[in-house]
């Protein structure tokens, strides 16, 4: 019969020596890009070098603006809370959900929807013209 191999540590540490030196992925692969025209990259996980987590990361369209804007489905992706990245429907889905949001908040700020100010006591419930206060008591 045949011996298996044993396990040397002298030999594992020149193996960890030797895989340390090497060069890694530095560059990481282009996923995607979003309407804002920020780059998403991502370099996988790989443990046979000891790397168990993907490194997932932007590239913004002006690099010194650090008030940007960025898609939820992409940020949910950055930070891990999501395993594959938003498809172009999902994030157009949510492009148009956006915008008619907007639309809607337009409207209804042009039919004098505003909120006003309530009577002292109730300052935490807002109060519409339109509406009553009381059911039954009239506006």
């Amino acid at each position: 019969m045949a011996q298996p191999p044993s396990r040397s540590i002298i030999m594992m540490i020149i193996n960890n020596f030797i895989n340390s030196i090497k060069p890694r992925q530095i560059r990481g692969t282009l996923i995607g890009k979003d309407y804002f025209g920020n780059k998403y990259y991502e370099i996988p996980a790989d443990p046979s070098i000891g790397k168990r987590r993907t490194n997932r990361w932007f590239e913004p369209t002006m690099k010194d603006n650090f008030d940007q804007e960025m898609p939820a489905e992409w940020e949910a992706w950055l930070r891990g809370r999501r395993k594959l990245p938003p498809s172009e429907d999902e994030v157009m889905k949510s492009v148009a959900l956006m915008e008619m949001k907007k639309h809607n908040a337009i409207e209804v700020d042009a039919k004098g929807g505003k909120m006003t100010p309530m009577a002292k006591g109730m300052e935490t419930f807002p109060h519409r013209p339109d509406y009553e206060r009381i059911p039954g008591k009239g506006k």
